[in-house]
């Protein structure tokens, strides 16, 4: 069986077109489907699509949270939820071509083979100031972190069920996906398809989201901000060594001690503004460690569609 996980945030326009879509190439599957749709705290009439769907099809399972958890909870809850042998991740926005799913079942039967990834070939339609820092980020994070993430690559990817018990058996609370399939490790192939708009809606990813996203992202997978913070520290504190070290023989040879007074200013306000900048990525990492202590679950569940019969 294949588990179809969709998180869906205010998708009320997009979940019948994808649920149509993925019906659509049910036979070229091959497999018996099973739908399961995440609602993550919408404030739309999503529910009552999902609700409408799990009434006419067995499949068709969803869960839904007390409020919005955002994106890596529902990935989470989606995964633990799963029952199939094998497990894709999909937007419900169309933006991942469900009609890939029948070549990516094709190359997951290659035992060497445990996932089939998908990426975009290229950023048509995108923003250029949001593609510039997206490459930008894939630039950085691969050359900070041990854990290689693929420019480009989408969640949209289908996984054996092996490997989605090893990314269940990471119950960390501060969750970044595309690192967590990343670090488990094994084989994955990926698949190139050009970038595809929306079929309907707006997407919820600003760009200030997407930026915090990819500070969590690299937080969460390295800890060069941390050496970077130190470093700049150890040099701060040498060079205002050297610089006592002047201003005193300065003043002992010229006898003007008085002068300088702006420079001082700026260095000054140089290496205040140094200290909360570290102090700034030192937080950052306390305040994960924080979230992680407090074992807070990971997302809160509502409704099923268990309950739905149930009443």
């Amino acid at each position: 069986m294949l588990s179809i996980i969709v998180p869906c945030y205010n998708e009320e326009e997009t979940v019948p077109l994808f649920y149509a879509a993925v019906e659509k190439i049910r036979s070229a599957i091959g497999q018996s489907l099973e739908y399961i749709f995440v609602n993550d705290g919408s404030h739309d009439k999503t529910l009552i699509e999902l609700r409408r769907l799990a009434s006419q099809n067995k499949s068709v399972r969803y869960l839904s949270f007390s409020r919005n958890f955002g994106k890596e909870s529902a990935l989470y809850a989606g995964l633990k939820a799963a029952k199939g042998d094998l497990v894709t991740v999909m937007d419900a926005d169309l933006q991942d071509p469900p009609e890939l799913l029948p070549k990516m079942i094709g190359m997951i039967q290659d035992p060497e083979i445990d996932c089939v990834g998908t990426r975009r070939a290229d950023r048509a339609g995108e923003p250029k100031i949001r593609s510039f820092f997206a490459r930008q980020f894939y630039h950085l994070i691969n050359r900070i972190s041990s854990t290689q993430m693929i420019d480009g690559a989408r969640d949209f990817r289908l996984m054996t069920r092996q490997m989605v018990d090893a990314i269940l058996e990471l119950s960390e609370y501060n969750r970044f996906s595309k690192g967590l399939f990343s670090w488990v490790g094994f084989n994955t192939e990926y698949i190139s398809y050009p970038n595809r708009e929306r079929v309907a809606g707006r997407t919820s990813w600003s760009f200030w989201k997407l930026f915090n996203y990819s500070l969590d992202g690299i937080v969460n997978f390295s800890d060069a901000p941390l050496n970077i913070a130190s470093f700049v520290g150890a040099f701060s504190c040498i060079a205002s060594g050297i610089a006592m070290v002047l201003i005193v023989v300065r003043a002992l040879m010229y006898h003007n001690s008085a002068a300088g007074w702006p420079s001082l200013v700026c260095i000054i306000l140089f290496l205040g503004g140094l200290q909360l900048l570290c102090l700034g990525i030192i937080g950052k990492y306390i305040g994960k460690i924080f979230l992680e202590t407090k074992k807070r679950p990971i997302y809160i569940l509502r409704e099923t569609e268990q309950s739905l019969k149930s009443k």
